[in-house]
């Protein structure tokens, strides 16, 4: 799936709940505003979405069926202040084709996001030529920075690379394998050290995050659950 497909709406105001949790929501289709299903210009088929009770906790679903969908929510945080992200997730199965390295295998059993407000004319003129490119195939909201953390079938966990479709957006790997299929697993990571090792600079704003579960290059299926997603301060011996 291409980073195109999880750019965020305009930003919301800063609060300190941050992310509206899926916990406290209702069954069903209807997601939790700010949240909102985003699609790819073009896509046929996309992932379905919907809200269910599980082990006692309300998440949100994922069923993809060789399609792909995001659902994002908007933001405006600083990451200096508020650089810890958390969020549970639960997959039933990896993908067998998902390969890191090729557009062909950039499928996923669980995505999420951490979009940055990345002012573009900060950019090399080649990388802002690129950009405008891959946007203008790709959608006018293709992000120009994010960190993309995801449960691969393969890649050792701490793999750190650049996306298949564009170096924009960097792909880390904090979940490998099908050892923790069927379990809910917590997940912590460091935003503005993420940002730091990926791009050299201190990040931007937060502008938003997204999770996805998208099948559409290898043309496989993924179930997968997400949990609430937070964000927090560091401590002292966390910065």
């Amino acid at each position: 799936m291409l980073a195109g497909a999880i750019a965020a709406p305009p930003a919301a105001a800063e609060s300190p709940s941050s992310v509206t949790p899926f916990s406290t929501a209702m069954p069903g289709a209807v997601l939790p505003a700010p949240w909102r299903l985003t699609l790819l210009p073009g896509v046929k088929r996309p992932t379905r979405y919907s809200l269910v009770r599980d082990e006692g906790t309300m998440g949100l679903r994922a069923d993809a069926e060789a399609s792909m969908a995001s659902v994002v929510h908007p933001l405006h945080l600083d990451a200096s202040r508020l650089p810890l992200v958390s969020w549970r997730w639960k997959a039933s199965n990896t993908l067998r084709k998902a390969d890191i390295n090729t557009r062909a295998g950039d499928d996923y059993a669980a995505r999420v996001y951490v979009l940055f407000d990345y002012d573009t004319a900060r950019l090399p003129l080649l990388k802002r030529m690129k950009l405008a490119l891959a946007r203008k195939r790709y959608g006018a909201d293709m992000p120009a920075a994010a960190l993309c953390y995801v449960w691969d079938a393969k890649a050792a966990v701490g793999t750190s690379t650049w996306s298949a479709y564009t170096d924009r957006v960097r792909m880390v790997v904090v979940e490998s394998g099908a050892t923790n299929l069927g379990r809910w697993r917590e997940v912590e990571r460091n935003v503005q050290a993420d940002f730091r090792a990926a791009f050299g600079e201190e990040p931007p704003a937060i502008s938003g995050v997204a999770v996805v579960t998208d099948t559409d290059n290898t043309g496989e299926s993924a179930s997968t659950l997400f949990g609430d997603i937070r964000f927090r301060p560091a401590t002292r011996s966390q910065q």
